[in-house]
């Protein structure tokens, strides 16, 4: 079982995106139950809240439900739980270092990283959820590929 969290800073727009974008990726490609999927957040502000509209009508338009999902906090215990903890940019980065210390095991990467490299655009601040929803896709595409590449199954 690969074991994947995606993070942000509020698990209400990016992370979430990434979470469903991959989750239906693997289901896609008949692998989903080689796949522990989620997502969480380095802050406090939104937990217990449901996705963002505009990420929620984003993978809608795609056909991607995200109905039940609430934003939850990344724990200090979780970093042992996971293969793969990818954050959506520098700062998302900066702050689950905080929260877990030292990555010790080289498991926390940028999205981006497993393709043009860079940081995924806040859509909370820009209002460009179709931006957003393409750099994830294409951040999850290298993500994929680099697992298939690299892991058993």
């Amino acid at each position: 079982m690969i074991k994947i969290n995606f993070v942000c800073h509020g698990n209400i727009c990016r992370s979430p995106m990434a979470e469903f974008v991959f989750k239906d990726m693997v289901k896609k490609a008949g692998i989903a139950e080689h796949f522990e999927i989620c997502s969480s957040a380095t802050s406090t502000e939104e937990i217990g809240n449901g996705v963002h509209y505009g990420t929620k009508r984003k993978l809608a338009e795609v056909g991607i439900s995200a109905d039940g999902k609430r934003a939850v906090q990344f724990k200090n215990a979780d970093y042992s739980r996971f293969d793969y903890i990818v954050v959506m940019d520098s700062n998302n980065r900066r702050n689950l270092l905080k929260i877990i210390g030292n990555d010790t095991d080289s498991k926390v990467h940028k999205l981006l990283d497993f393709a043009l490299g860079g940081d995924i655009a806040d859509p909370w601040y820009t209002g460009n959820f179709d931006l957003t929803y393409d750099d994830v896709v294409m951040g999850c595409k290298g993500l994929l590929d680099f697992i298939m590449q690299h892991e058993k199954f």
